[in-house]
């Protein structure tokens, strides 16, 4: 086990099965993200916007404030504000003051954000569609719930 960790980070052996399924994980993650980036790169977005993106569509019509946008992030990120601004400024999403409470803003997705994500759907489901070959039903079952195990803090 861990031949291609050991091809890929050109390492010869490790301390230990913690360290070499932590490097595994790392290495995985990185190679996940890469792809995604590329992938999101060709339609003039990155992975965070994407992300956020997708969690307004999931809040379509209504929209959330920045505070439920970063709570909801895959990749935590301190600069959710920013990546809204950059959408905004694109056309992708637009926001507006709640009635009740002026202090409160609500970020929504566009027609022309819905319209980019509809239009990235194919390239996306190409990443998923290619994980799907490399990987059994079975064998996606066991990775989540070893994810899971990994970053659930009740354990």
């Amino acid at each position: 086990m861990g031949d291609v960790l050991k091809k890929r980070i050109q390492q010869e052996s490790f301390e230990s099965p913690l360290q070499e399924a932590l490097l595994n994980l790392l290495v995985a993650a990185d190679h996940l993200k890469g792809r995604m980036e590329r992938a999101c790169a060709e339609f003039g977005i990155t992975g965070g916007q994407y992300n956020v993106l997708r969690i307004l569509r999931g809040a379509h019509p209504l929209g959330h404030p920045r505070c439920e946008i970063a709570r909801r992030m895959i990749e935590r990120s301190p600069d959710v504000t920013r990546l809204v601004d950059r959408l905004e400024k694109q056309g992708l999403v637009e926001r507006n003051r709640s009635a009740e409470d002026r202090r409160l803003s609500f970020t929504r997705i566009t027609p022309r954000g819905l319209a980019l994500l509809e239009s990235m759907e194919p390239r996306v489901a190409a990443q998923e569609r290619d994980l799907a070959a490399r990987l059994s039903v079975p064998d996606l079952q066991e990775l989540s719930r070893i994810c899971e195990k990994v970053y659930d803090e009740e354990v």
